[in-house]
């Protein structure tokens, strides 16, 4: 018997009276006659004051080992920037792009923060209480307002340190951009970083107990990712000299993202004349968002507790083990059992009369099913085009930066497309429907994400074509062909290696089995990513690109497509052979 269940059991005798008595979901009792509240919660702190004990032990390792981290490796940057500084050294000219774009941009990271926050909330939420107080501490004649409260209360106060800690830093950026004293950046920060964590965090608290509420976040999150992704062109166009003086207004005055940004914008030499009034707006809503967060923090089901408990025990014991597949899979079920969520539509694709269509055909009918992921890989594919867009007006180690970044967000466009080879090698008996080998089914799982991917690019290139780049058409489809060979492979790949981790060499930056392990874990797009990029780089360096260049590309992508192809044949054998 385990630690927790001799505690439940022990404790279930002493509260109800004896043992073996059934547990309900929602007992009812009076809360005059029957509260064992602070007796049950200090019988429960002597009995786990070991556990505390340990826990805090091993709390307290993790934090120096973050701060043995941060000193190590941020510490040179950090003396080289102030030697810098002390030198004289002019940054006079990047301050100026950050004061152009720090309207749109601080508008951008503080409405994605509460995008995340009410996404956060739909699995786990502020209040995630451990699966054994769930289970047993709930049942208990114990009032859930205190048992709850504390964890909103933590939640919040975790999320304001973690604030505090980055404005510190964006101070100090400030100052050696010579916008802004130390002082004045810090004291200019300070309603950021109090007020929109604490908003994020009733938000979710919001979403976490209120199941229309998330529905309504499950819906509308598309749009609010393509207006964030509105947003970061906004920044990009700021950055490149093409401000808006009305968008930026309008933004700074649309809500708390807003607010939170004026008073920076204002020390940085910025307009922003009204800030004082945002200020109090800010507080304001903070408080009012405090206030209904916690009279909801008491008012979560048990029920939900128990799946948002279990989730998230799932999710972190997956994460010690890398298993980042896992780790989706847990939250896709989670996000399934709430409302509104999971459902697919009813849509009919005639079947073919070849068996070698089979696969094609489940594929379609499967995106068809869940056009979410199509948007998704629209998404990326705008984010790409975007990026390349950027890179081509650079030059030099700039230009092969946004190419690569470009060439990794046609990847995830691309990868989004290839679930159905994901599913498939979850659990490989799936695979007992099919008329072919293990290997014939995954190759065959790439073909829907190569065609649709190289459809959906030749769409992305139409612009570049008409600003007089006619190779785009040909180059952008062709890269979608080993995305999805590198999407295959992936899939193929199996569970983590984490025996990798560990080599047993020992070097001022620590084991060097942590980059083996991240090599052979995103083998698929750093061999694709990278391949291409090097390709595409010597391309684009001609000032117009003729055919022979294009048709090298071309090539150089076949012979990947072909180099991942084959290994992911191999790994596939292996899924199903282990010996092999």
């Amino acid at each position: 018997m385990s630690h927790d269940e001799s505690v439940r059991d022990e404790l279930g005798e002493q509260v109800r009276g004896g043992p073996g008595e059934p547990v309900p979901d929602e007992p009812a009792w009076s809360e005059e006659e029957d509260d064992r509240t602070a007796e049950t919660l200090r019988w429960l702190r002597e009995k786990r004051k070991g556990h505390r004990r340990q826990k805090g032990r091993d709390i307290a390792v993790y934090v120096y080992s973050v701060v043995l981290l941060g000193a190590g490796y941020g510490g040179g940057y950090a003396v080289y920037f102030l030697r810098r500084l002390r030198l004289g050294a002019d940054y006079s000219d990047v301050g100026a792009h950050v004061q152009a774009v720090l309207p749109a941009f601080f508008t951008l990271l503080t409405a994605a923060l509460v995008l995340l926050a009410a996404r956060d909330a739909l699995w786990r939420g502020p209040v995630v209480v451990p699966a054994p107080s769930v289970g047993w501490l709930l049942a208990q004649p114990v009032r859930r307002a205190v048992v709850l409260r504390p964890w909103f209360w933590l939640s919040a106060g975790v999320s304001v340190a973690t604030a505090l800690v980055a404005a510190v830093a964006a101070a100090v950026v400030l100052r050696v951009l010579g916008l802004a004293s130390p002082g004045g950046a810090l004291l200019a920060l300070l309603p950021a970083a109090v007020c929109l964590p604490l908003l994020a965090v009733a938000a979710g608290m919001a979403v976490e107990h209120r199941a229309g509420l998330a529905h309504l976040v499950r819906r509308f999150s598309p749009l609010a990712v393509v207006v964030l992704m509105l947003l970061a062109g906004q920044t990009a166009a700021a950055a490149s000299g093409h401000r808006s003086a009305v968008l930026e207004q309008v933004e700074l005055w649309s809500g708390p993202w807003g607010w939170a940004a004026q008073p920076v914008v204002s020390v940085t030499g910025g307009h922003a004349a009204g800030w004082p009034a945002a200020v109090v707006l800010l507080v304001l809503l903070t408080a009012a968002g405090l206030v209904q967060g916690h009279r909801d923090a008491a008012l979560v089901p048990t029920a939900q507790l128990r799946r948002r408990a279990a989730t998230a025990q799932t999710v972190s014991s997956v994460m010690y083990s890398a298993e980042l597949r896992a780790a989706k899979l847990a939250l896709m079920d989670a996000a399934a059992a709430g409302p509104g969520a999971g459902r697919v539509r009813g849509v009919r694709l005639p079947r073919p009369r070849s068996k070698y269509l089979v696969v094609v055909w489940r594929d379609l009918l499967s995106l068809l099913r869940t056009p979410a992921r199509v948007g998704k890989a629209l998404m990326w594919l705008a984010c790409a085009t975007a990026v390349a867009a950027l890179g081509l007006q650079f030059d030099g180690g700039a230009r092969f930066t946004g190419l690569a970044a470009a060439l990794l967000l046609g990847y995830f466009a691309v990868g989004v497309l290839a679930e159905p080879a994901r599913l498939e090698t979850d659990d490989v008996r799936r695979a007992a429907w099919s008329p072919f080998r293990f290997r014939t089914l995954m190759l065959q799982h790439a073909v829907v994400p190569a065609v649709l991917g190289a459809l959906l690019a030749l769409l992305a290139a139409v612009p570049f074509a008409v600003a007089g780049a006619p190779w785009a058409l040909v180059l952008m489809p062709v890269c979608a062909v080993p995305f999805a060979a590198a999407a295959v492979f992936s899939a193929s790949r199996g569970p983590a290696r984490t025996d990798m981790l560990f080599s047993g060499v020992s070097s001022p930056m620590g084991d060097p089995g942590v980059f083996r392990f991240f090599a052979w874990y995103a083998a698929g797009p750093l061999v694709s990513v990278g391949g291409l990029g090097i390709v595409l780089h010597g391309v684009l360096r001609r000032a117009v690109p003729d055919a022979g260049a294009v048709g090298v590309a071309a090539g150089a992508a076949a012979v990947l497509t072909t180099g991942l192809l084959f290994f992911a044949a191999r790994s596939a054998d292996r899924l199903v052979r282990p010996g092999s």
